[in-house]
């Protein structure tokens, strides 16, 4: 893992790992410091003080446009506390301002620490700073004072995360994106009106429209019908990574934007039902595919700018949201192209000629009577789906090309599955490859692609022993947890055989299932998983049967944009077998 930098957060490194540490991280958390009865009566009294101010603060903030405490998303509805507030669980529970994290200071909070110069990090280090803040406060941790957006409360046990999932209702809230939230609801009202899709929306909003398009994205029959046309197009991009190679048999350093061009022309094929000429030679930086994924590597990696510095974009275009709103433009007019077009195409064809499984926009298409619907869902998987794939892919091939032991076991099995390199893929065919699946599983364990779910609590809750109080956004640091050895065994080791079965190799020992969760959990578990992890797999499965990967070069950190992921060229030597 990256080594962590030098802060006033951080305790010295020669300490970190010892006894003592670890006891008295915990009682800064509050897990065994021992408290006087009189003084703890008192510091329930002052926290449920506290908590009647909170609750107050969010009435207010939901009708207001300034900072808040708590999410901007919840409405001036709240479920009566009382049963909560009656429990022993909750009386005996510390107040919320006992809950351990860094001290915000006055007019900045602690946003100053990702300001330029004079803060302590880059956007980059967020990965960094969810350890960093487990090291030096124990497993739950208050990080407030963010500018224009609630607390966030980090919880590190993997115990109290099931629970947080397992107690919410049908329609969870998954902070995500006010970004996304302002353009789909203030920007662009007039195409969106009520229909804000499921990204970026939340409520009774989300679920109606979840679930009307749940059900074509999620059948097996749909995955199932993309198995071929997936393969086409990854076998065109191996041809092109061969025609790539150079006198070495190296990749170019721009690799990461040929994988995002692989992503993309899969992408466009499950949701708008076309080819779109990503894998084409030399395509010129004005072409259509290029301009798409410039606009999405653009939109989705400056996010966490928007997010976590100073908001100014909430109160007047700044460059960067203005240059945002225009790619957001950019990706609703190529998805209404293509689905003006497919619709024009199930209008003029004989039904009677239809053969097979329909496409998944077709089933939208013909079950909802509108593009709009259409539109919005293939604009969603884009989003999310051209970097988070690409850069999950990028995690997957650079450990492969690291870990060459591991890489052969993949090898021999798939040479075992596929002795003629040229036998089409089937679903019969992937659901044996246990080795490949849990190599994936393995890094997304230790080097989680996205670094964290959460939740926006609807409720009060007492969480590691503090009473929250509804309306804080709660952080799962997958990153974190599933790296800690109260949950894995042996965590810091890379071993994929921790996800096989004991008849297929598999090697015993803890494995939390709720500490990595790299598509989250519930109902607002990632919609578009199944069709990720077939792309994912079909391209392993087509490289590592036909091909070597090598890096030769200094290892690479690993580093946050929008995903997280190696940060360098990747240069992988790539030698046909």
């Amino acid at each position: 893992m990256n080594s962590l930098p030098k802060c006033i957060w951080r305790a010295k490194a020669t300490n970190c790992a010892t006894p003592a540490f670890r006891l008295t991280a915990s009682k800064i958390a509050g897990v065994q410091a021992p408290l006087l009865q009189g003084e703890r009566r008192q510091r329930r009294l002052d926290g449920q003080q506290q908590q009647r101010e909170i609750s107050a603060a969010a009435a207010e903030a939901a009708t207001s446009a300034g900072p808040a405490a708590v999410c901007p998303h919840l409405g001036l509805e709240q479920e009566p506390a009382a049963r909560i507030h009656a429990t022993a669980e909750w009386q005996n529970a510390l107040p919320y301002n006992e809950i351990p994290g860094p001290k915000p200071i006055p007019i900045l909070g602690n946003t100053w620490r990702l300001m330029p110069i004079i803060g302590q990090y880059t956007i980059s280090d967020v990965a960094k700073i969810s350890s960093l803040l487990h090291d030096r406060y124990g497993r739950i941790v208050r990080f407030s004072g963010l500018i224009g957006r609630p607390d966030l409360l980090f919880i590190y046990d993997a115990d109290e995360i099931e629970k947080c999932y397992r107690s919410e209702g049908p329609t969870p809230f998954r902070p995500s994106m006010p970004s996304l939230v302002k353009y789909k609801s203030v920007v662009r009202k007039d195409f969106f009106g009520e229909l804000g899709g499921v990204v970026g929306v939340h409520g009774e909003p989300w679920r109606q429209f979840r679930s009307r398009v749940q059900k074509p994205v999620l059948q097996l029959s749909t995955i199932r019908r993309y198995l071929q046309p997936l393969e086409v197009i990854t076998e065109d991009f191996l041809v092109r990574c061969e025609q790539l190679l150079d006198g070495n048999e190296e990749l170019p350093a721009d690799f990461d934007n040929e994988i995002h061009k692989w992503s993309l022309e899969c992408i466009g094929r499950v949701a708008l039902d076309t080819r779109l000429g990503c894998l084409e030679h030399n395509l010129t930086p004005d072409s259509e595919p290029q301009q798409i994924i410039d606009a999405a590597r653009y939109a989705l990696r400056n996010v966490a700018t928007l997010e976590l510095k100073r908001p100014y974009w909430r109160y007047f275009p700044t460059p960067l949201w203005t240059r945002y709103v225009k790619n957001m433009n950019f990706f609703v007019g190529v998805c209404m192209k293509y689905i003006q077009s497919a619709t024009e195409r199930l209008k003029t064809q004989d039904p009677s000629q239809r053969a097979g499984e329909p496409s998944l926009l077709e089933k939208v298409i013909m079950s909802e009577k509108d593009e709009k619907i259409a539109t919005i869902m293939a604009l969603d998987l884009i989003l999310v789906g051209i970097d988070t794939i690409s850069m999950a892919v990028c995690s997957i091939l650079y450990q492969l090309a690291t870990r060459p032991m591991d890489q052969q076991k993949v090898h021999e099995e798939l040479k075992r599955l596929l002795p003629d390199a040229k036998t089409p893929l089937t679903i019969p065919l992937l659901d044996q490859m246990h080795h490949l699946k849990a190599f994936i599983k393995e890094v997304f364990r230790i080097y989680s692609t996205v670094i964290g779910n959460g939740r926006t609590l609807q409720e009060d809750s007492v969480i590691c022993g503090y009473q929250v109080p509804k309306g804080v956004q709660a952080v799962f640091p997958t990153i974190v947890t599933g790296n800690m050895e109260e949950y894995v065994t042996d965590a810091a080791t890379f071993r994929p055989e921790r996800w096989l079965k004991e008849h297929q190799g598999g090697t015993p020992g803890k494995l939390h299932p709720f500490a990595s969760l790299p598509y989250g959990y519930g109902a607002r578990m990632c919609l578009g998983r199944r069709f990720a992890d077939l792309e994912m797999q079909i391209l392993l499965a087509k490289l590592l049967r036909n091909y070597k990967l090598e890096y030769n070069h200094a290892p690479l950190d690993y580093a946050v944009t929008f995903m997280y992921a190696p940060d360098g060229p990747l240069r992988f030597k790539m030698t046909r077998i």
